[in-house]
């Protein structure tokens, strides 16, 4: 008997001391949670856009223009005598491609702007943009917030008085401060149809249009452009130009665009083959077969839908 009760003593005890010691409910709780932070560790950050441009390097080609106010354009942009090459070959893809689509920036469609309307003397309608000598003086200088960095170059615009009266003018040239938000600065031309050119000063409102052409886009290189380096400009072009890329052998590479309204490849590379241009509203033409000649504006075959 006394055996029997110090073998049940003993089994009691080892029972009690089992019940104390860490169940494995405690380690499985501690392998769960490693795996936890061991996945947000591994998780992968956004890739980057192969269409991202890379941070261009200072061009060793001749100097781009630093004059962004009313001035007329140097030479580097004139087409003057220069004969065109022969017009390229080219498609139009519908829909963008590649990267994010493109944003209209400041200048909205659809949207009402309100500003006021000077004048200033245009003479041949060339500007900050660089497009060269205008067939018409109903152009005009965007302010510089608006303007954007070149991003309002080529944009046509519905121009109203308070009068009732209207005009469209395309955006040639920038107006650097005082220009306020909203300010056009017109030619005298283009103001006079608005108003008494005495008056000097108006309430306007504005919007973009995407009017009807049946003009073509052109494409220049810049002077100074070669393998090695060269700009690119679009000229007459619906819409506005968002982005702009270039066919290398690693793809489609989008080009940064100076507030001189060029998109450079600062290394040269697509440099005179084809390239992708693409508009506010996300359409893409392809441009190929444009040779790489400086300060030629070769025609194409193609133009943005209007809208």
């Amino acid at each position: 008997m006394v055996g029997t009760t110090a073998l049940t003593a003993a089994g009691i005890l080892v029972c009690l001391v089992t019940a104390l010691l860490p169940g494995p409910e405690a380690e499985v709780g501690a392998d769960v949670a490693a795996p936890a932070a061991t996945r947000a560790e591994a998780t992968p950050s956004t890739p980057t856009s192969t269409s991202t441009p890379a941070s261009p390097s200072t061009p060793t080609s001749p100097a781009p223009p630093t004059d962004s106010s009313h001035a007329a354009a140097t030479a580097t942009a004139a087409v003057g005598s220069t004969t065109a090459a022969p017009q390229p070959p080219a498609k139009a893809t519908p829909q963008a491609a590649s990267g994010t689509e493109p944003s209209a920036g400041r200048i909205q469609p659809g949207t009402t702007y309100k500003g006021v309307a000077t004048a200033y003397a245009a003479g041949d309608g060339n500007g900050a943009c660089l497009f060269g000598p205008s067939d018409d003086l109903m152009v005009a200088a965007m302010n510089t917030t608006d303007y954007e960095a070149s991003r309002a170059c080529g944009a046509y615009v519905r121009v109203r008085a308070a009068s009732g009266a209207s005009i469209t003018v395309r955006i040639t040239n920038e107006c650097p401060l005082p220009c306020a938000p909203g300010q056009l600065d017109l030619s005298e031309q283009a103001f006079a149809k608005l108003a008494d050119p005495k008056l000097g000063r108006i309430p306007i409102t504005w919007s973009l249009l995407s009017p009807r052409t049946s003009g073509t886009i052109s494409v220049r290189y810049k002077t100074g452009s070669s393998p090695h380096w060269c700009g690119i400009q679009v000229i007459d072009h619906r819409n506005p130009v968002a982005r702009l890329e270039v066919r290398t052998t690693k793809g489609w590479r989008r080009l940064p665009r100076t507030e001189y309204n060029y998109f450079l490849a600062a290394d040269g590379s697509g440099c005179g083959g084809a390239m992708r241009i693409t508009d506010i509203y996300g359409e893409q033409l392809t441009v190929d077969g444009a040779a790489l000649l400086p300060n030629v504006a070769q025609p194409t075959r193609v133009q943005f839908a209007p809208h």
